[in-house]
């Protein structure tokens, strides 16, 4: 079944002037080869566009703006397509711009640590690279195959280590960004303290490309850890995980990933992966353990302790500590079955919310029973990163749209009653747009109508991604 379309042709000058610009061979009007570009990971309806451009310098993407913005053509910009919001989804009378061919790795410093890159680059692509140096970029998450680290930074990715290193914006240190009216704006610092009036980079980080294009980043390198142990422990409840993590912190500097899934996304994975249940009892809860440092046995050791002391406490229920880097990639399996668990779920929900930790075990509770007596017959999977208040839920198949955006909208609306916040590390697009006023108060959402007023007057970057209707101007 063909995916519906529903756009007028571009106006013959602004079609002419693509060409000269780009070329034919950047634009495709393929509807084969454009189908792939009809949409993201999300349940956001899926359009495809008539023309995909695809820009290989970041000037070309400025001028491209520059263009769009004079004959005010709407632009939807695609990264690798992982996200889960609908922020790539093109809308109706969008065309496509893809940063694909922005995936040069430019300059590396392998002195002071740092990274030149184009917003193209695949963040496992780049990963690998700066390894060969002995240096490490630690944003890590399931999708690093395909996502791109530009789209990291629009939607200021989390990811696995966040408890060590941050989220995104700690790895930035300059940014390179097309703004919708053509300029290029050069914030590429590479320094880390830097004090010199309003850091604009933080204005596009985390923006979801409505202000801007990001094209090029300096990015901050960790030194690569020679040693990565693994643990996974079953916990006799969510409590006992939040003690776990806080003496885990106390006692391991090179905690660098505490994972968090409830019973029934355990079992769920176990399912999807084929892999043998971890234990001989199900446990309440599962916490996956990583330390990095660069000796693998003293690291052992010190967290074969850490553990052995919190079984005796009763705050672990057993434990299995990973003897191998093979063991390593085996434990993480539980975790990183998401991707496959999607496929099975379909139609689903995928929420990624911030909650206070303190209040992070009640929520699990109160949402996990309504929405099993309300809906019994999806599953509902929970599953998170303790030590940066993120959690996920993965509910699903909802074969009626009522039920799905129902069950969204209560969802989103005890996330506001426990102070927390509708978006993690995913972002807003168009999937969670219409529950963002749990999260932000009225005068942030018009500032942030202002701000789109400020860069993209006319609108045509990314509309209707995170706020509806047109910029609002200042007053």
């Amino acid at each position: 079944m063909p995916l519906p379309t529903d756009y007028a042709p571009l106006s013959p000058d602004l079609a002419a002037s693509l060409a000269a610009l780009l070329g034919d061979d950047a634009i495709s009007h393929d509807p084969a080869r454009n189908a792939a570009h009809a949409g993201d990971w999300s349940e956001a309806p899926h359009v495809q566009p008539p023309i995909v451009l695809f820009p290989r310098t970041p000037g070309q993407v400025a001028g491209t703006l520059r263009l769009c913005h004079e004959h005010g053509q709407p632009i939807a910009v695609q990264g690798g397509l992982t996200g889960l919001t609908g922020g790539a989804t093109p809308q109706a009378g969008e065309i496509v711009l893809s940063l694909s061919r922005l995936n040069a790795i430019e300059d590396f410093d392998t002195v002071g640590g740092t990274v030149l890159v184009q917003a193209g680059v695949a963040l496992e692509v780049l990963q690998q690279h700066v390894e060969t140096e002995g240096w490490a970029f630690p944003l890590d998450l399931g999708a690093r195959g395909s996502c791109q680290v530009g789209g990291n930074a629009a939607t200021n990715a989390g990811g696995n280590r966040v408890i060590r290193y941050g989220t995104m914006r700690n790895l930035v240190l300059g940014l390179e960004v097309a703004l919708p009216d053509g300029r290029l704006l050069d914030l590429l610092g590479r320094v880390t303290k830097n004090t010199t009036g309003v850091d604009l980079k933080h204005l596009f980080i985390g923006a979801e490309g409505t202000l801007g294009i990001i094209t090029r980043l300096t990015l901050k390198l960790s030194p690569r850890a020679t040693a990565t142990t693994v643990a996974l422990c079953a916990l006799p409840s969510f409590q006992a995980a939040t003690r776990l993590v806080r003496e885990l912190r106390r006692a391991l500097p090179g905690l660098s990933a505490f994972e968090l899934m409830w019973q029934d996304f355990m079992t769920a994975s176990c399912e999807v992966s084929q892999l043998r249940p971890p234990f001989g009892d199900p446990a309440p809860v599962y916490a996956l353990v990583e330390t990095q440092g660069v000796d693998d046995a003293a690291d052992r050791q010190q967290l074969e302790q850490t553990l052995g002391q919190a079984l005796e406490h009763d705050i672990v229920s057993d434990v299995i500590v990973a003897q191998s880097l093979d063991d390593n990639h085996s434990l993480w399996a539980y975790r990183e079955s998401v991707g496959e668990l999607l496929g099975r779920l379909k139609p689903f929900a995928a929420f990624d919310v911030a909650i206070p930790v303190a209040r992070m075990g009640d929520f699990v509770q109160q949402v996990g029973a309504r929405l099993a007596e309300r809906y019994p017959e999806p599953r509902h999977l929970f599953f998170g990163h303790l030590g940066d208040d993120n959690l996920h839920l993965l509910t699903g198949p909802y074969p009626d749209a009522a039920d799905l955006h129902a069950m969204e909208a209560a969802v989103y609306a005890t996330v506001g009653d426990y102070g927390g916040s509708i978006s993690g590390e995913h972002g807003v697009g168009v999937v969670k747009k219409p529950f963002l006023h749990h999260s932000r108060s009225a005068d942030e959402l018009t500032i942030m109508r202002q701000l789109k007023a400020v860069f993209d007057p006319r609108g045509i970057l990314n509309p209707g991604r995170i706020l509806d209707g047109a910029p609002e101007p200042a007053r």
